[in-house]
């Protein structure tokens, strides 16, 4: 698999995010949302997960992307996926080929249904994105698949 096949990896140390984590008795938090991890181009902070709260259907965290930068083309296996953008604009390129495009800004809410193609681009060469992402899968990435934008579905 070339590098830019690969390039779903996760960056940055892969740290115990349990440590990051207040609470007990069934009520957690996370304070901490300062960047620790990234992974296809994103960067991310503790979030909650079944990596640090044990939840079983669900993933939430903020997520950065830096100026001019792109989340390259990926599909969610199996999940739903719902973003509120609190900062900057993002163009999707989506569907076969990711031959749509749809550009969102701050304060708009998305929604990516399970097995979309789509590549995310950062569209300010001056500003980060930052946004609040909510999936209906507690592992995070682990089902998230790279996308070939050459291939017709």
């Amino acid at each position: 698999m070339s590098e830019k096949e690969n390039n779903l990896v996760k960056t940055g140390d892969q740290v115990d995010l349990s440590k990051y984590v207040d609470g007990e008795g069934g009520i957690f938090s996370v304070r901490q949302l300062e960047n620790i991890r990234g992974w296809n181009n994103i960067q991310y902070g503790a979030g909650l997960s079944e990596k640090n709260v044990g939840s079983k259907k669900l993933s939430m965290n903020i997520a950065t992307i830096p100026a001019g930068g792109v989340a390259l083309a990926h599909i969610h296996v199996d999940f739903e996926v719902m973003i509120y953008l609190l900062q900057g604009s993002v163009r999707h390129e989506y569907g076969s080929g990711c031959k749509k495009s749809v550009i969102h800004e701050a304060g708009d809410m998305i929604f990516i249904e399970p097995g979309i193609p789509h590549e995310v681009f950062n569209v300010s060469d001056t500003t980060e994105v930052r946004a609040v992402v909510a999936r209906s899968d507690a592992s995070e990435w682990e089902n998230i698949v790279p996308y070939d934008r050459d291939t017709e579905d």
